[in-house]
């Protein structure tokens, strides 16, 4: 039985795309010829993927690193322990990128050149494509190169199609596959758990296989998130040293698998995990892989984030332009303990406040089975009368009357037993037959492979927005991963295809948000920062990174996300979680886009006070450099008792500084960096607490970028919790 997510394609129409239409330049950068070694060239502005096609017709890699390096040609044929995209059966002893059971039993596969095609996009963006092809059957394996020059991105993915009489089965399929340069190599992964996401952790890695993965299947993470950086020859630093950074776009189990082999080189497996995944391939159908997105710096992690954070700005999130707004969020506020009256006075406070956009978390929802706590309503997406009884358009008038956006939370892929739709489908759940129901938070996955449950799904959302056009943000979220996985829908011999059609039928819901509603600004958030991916961010405008706002942690949380993605994407919101200083709180919040989380009536007049004097030059002033500027990590919360890192404009003409004193003692000097080292630079502490005066001793000098990239700046942070936001603006 076919499922709905493979693409039906005539074999005349797949050759026809495949040899046709990718061929708008003939051939490569660096085409095959008749040379003993025919090369193939990856490039950005910067860095460079170089390929060879041996005489013996496969593909092996000669170098990743620097644009134009020089390569040597191997004096002979490289071993089948080389090849590029390495395939299991036929010679090859590690970790294969690609494992395919073939339609007559047949689980070797021998991959060869057959042609490369290359095609500008753009002035700035290429894509190179590669064609193998099994020398016995007709298996073909297409191999991406997307590259972004300016920004130093490579973003690569894998296709799969055939002609044999039946269908196959692949059993391994990565995305990416490269082996990186001789040397000694240490790889840093975020891990984590809920409310403790991105922790950095860094190791050596030695002979063996080291693996990070994910079995979660709805989401890419719980306990690590899909990126990592590798340095090459000792451990990361910020400004110096070879660095790669791997980040996977996939929101559902993944694998990165990082193999030393006895003769020292590294290779690196990345793509869909492929444990309990095995997908029955038929003629003619092509399977993608995910993509994988690759930066390569020899100055350090600290340009790699920038190559990444410029990219994702330009090319990932939606909305590029705009600055993200200032949200009041009620979750903090209220749970699931609201009325529309109380609704109207946070509004209000909104107002006060200055922010822009109130969003309206969990709890709006369910007629028979109220959503008054975690334990029922979910996948009932009608307005509770009780709570609201003028229901949500009212709502959105109310705000826009204040001068403010209105947004709503939906889990539009869970339901709790305790639902109408539950009780009418419960055939629609991910659950295994023969065995207990396993509840998380109270409810159950809805499955999406189900042509019926995924219409279900895309219409809480439309109906949602539809009928109520004044809501302009969304927040999706998906608080539960997989744990029983099987489906009703899907026939006995394709259950394992679950973790796979799952995130593309969930992709294709998140599209048709993204097509059907431009206006509305979305929100990522699923337990936290449980699918924090480029992938999934191509839908939306932020992330939620962490459900935990304690602003301590959320020093060490952002610090670990900033690696890979743009301040602008990450919600920061300020709330009484820990019970921080206050100054602390916002100084923490407003290194991202700006939000609160906050009962306005229980804040102390002082607090009131401190929180609008944040966001008032927060958003005129702070929020451009911030969210679209260039971030420099200055001091590691990991080598101390502080953490410093200063936006950069474009034009570098702006800079903002942030400091914050995560235990008591360290009274050094910040040396700033990205600055105009001819440039002027006004030095001004702001976010001051109401009378308080800077103790900044270079506040309201005029100092030269060379001396504060030279010499730093002297923030009064000595004291745990001690924090300072300092404005640098060029004197013209």
């Amino acid at each position: 039985m076919k499922t709905w997510l493979m693409r039906k394609i005539h074999v005349v129409v797949v050759f026809g795309f495949m040899f046709g239409v990718t061929r708008l330049v003939a051939q490569s950068a660096e085409p095959p010829d008749s040379s003993p070694a025919s090369l193939i060239k990856i490039l950005t502005s910067r860095s460079q993927i170089t390929l060879m096609v041996g005489t013996d017709r496969h593909l092996y890699q000669l170098g990743f690193g620097l644009t134009n390096a020089a390569v040597a040609l191997p004096k002979k044929t490289p071993g089948r322990d080389d090849d590029f995209y390495p395939s299991a059966g036929d010679g090859y002893v590690f970790e294969p990128a690609l494992k395919v059971t073939h339609a007559d039993g047949n689980t070797s596969t021998d991959l060869e050149f057959v042609r490369s095609d290359y095609s500008e996009l753009d002035s700035n963006v290429s894509l190179t494509r590669i064609e193998l092809r099994d020398a016995y059957y007709p298996f073909h394996v297409f191999l991406n190169f997307k590259t972004y020059r300016a920004e130093d991105v490579i973003e690569e993915w894998a296709e799969y199609v055939h002609e044999e009489t039946n269908a196959l089965t692949l059993e391994r399929f990565a995305s990416a596959a490269p082996e990186f340069p001789t040397g000694d190599y240490w790889l840093t992964q975020f891990h984590g758990d809920w409310a403790k996401e991105a922790q950095m952790t860094e190791e050596k890695l030695t002979f063996g296989i080291k693996v990070l993965d994910s079995k979660l299947g709805v989401r890419a993470q719980k306990y690590r998130t899909p990126v990592f950086l590798l340095s090459r020859n000792g451990p990361a630093a910020e400004t110096t040293g070879e660095i790669y950074g791997g980040a996977l776009g996939w929101s559902g189990s993944y694998q990165f698998a990082f193999e030393m082999n006895p003769q020292g080189r590294l290779r690196t497996l990345a793509g869909i995990n492929p444990f309990d995944s095995a997908y029955h391939l038929r003629a003619g159908e092509l399977f993608s892989t995910p993509k994988m997105f690759w930066s390569w710096s020899d100055a350090g992690a600290g340009q790699v984030s920038r190559n990444f954070h410029r990219w994702a700005r330009k090319y990932i999130l939606r909305h590029p332009e705009n600055l993200r707004p200032v949200l009041l969020n009620n979750w903090e506020a209220t749970r699931f303990d609201f009325n529309e009256t109380k609704l109207l006075s946070l509004f209000d406070s909104a107002k006060a406040l200055g922010a822009e956009v109130f969003l309206l978390d969990d709890g709006w929802f369910g007629e028979r089975f109220p959503r008054d706590n975690d334990h029922a309503g979910l996948g009932d997406w009608q307005v509770n009368p009780r709570k609201l009884p003028h229901g949500l358009s009212y709502l959105a008038k109310a705000a826009a009357g204040r001068g403010l956006g209105f947004g709503i939370w939906l889990e539009p892929e869970m339901v709790n037993p305790e639902s109408e739709l539950y009780q009418r489908h419960p055939d629609w759940v991910i659950a295994q037959p023969h065995r207990p129901l396993d509840l998380q938070r109270n409810h159950l996955v809805l499955d999406l492979t189900r042509p019926a449950t995924r219409e279900f799904s895309w219409s809480a959302i439309d109906r949602t927005l539809r009928s109520n056009p004044g809501i302009t943000f969304m927040k999706w979220d998906c608080n539960r991963f997989i744990t029983q996985p099987g489906s009703s829908y899907l026939p006995a011999g394709e259950q394992s295809h679950l973790w796979i059609d799952y995130v593309r039928a969930l992709y294709g819901n998140m599209d048709r948000f993204a097509t059907n509603f431009p206006d509305v600004m979305g929100m990522l958030c699923a337990g936290g920062g449980g699918r924090v991916d480029f992938e999934a961010l191509r839908r939306f405008d932020s992330f939620w990174p962490s459900d935990c706002t304690d602003p301590l942690d959320r020093v060490f949380i952002q610090w670990g996300y900033s690696y890979f993605y743009p301040a602008c994407a990450m919600a920061a919101h300020v709330t009484r979680m820990g019970n921080r200083p206050f100054k602390f709180t916002l100084d923490v919040a407003m290194s991202g886009a700006l939000g609160f989380d906050v009962d306005w009536q229980k804040l102390s007049p002082q607090q009131r006070t401190e929180a609008t004097a944040a966001v008032a030059p927060y958003k005129e002033d702070l929020r451009p450099i911030v969210q679209q500027g260039d971030l420099y990590r200055l001091v590691s919360p990991y080598h101390g008792q502080r953490s410093a890192f200063d936006y950069v404009s474009a034009d570098c003409h702006r800079s903002v500084l942030f400091v914050y004193q995560i235990g008591s003692g360290n009274a050094e000097s910040v040396k700033l960096a990205g600055l105009d080292p001819q440039g002027h630079y006004h030095v001004s502490e702001v976010n001051l607490s109401p009378g308080k005066n800077s103790h900044l001793p270079e506040n309201g000098r005029v100092l030269d970028g060379a001396a504060l990239m030279r010499d730093g700046l002297n923030p009064d942070c000595t004291r745990k919790f001690d924090s300072e936001v300092i404005d640098l603006t060029a004197d013209h």
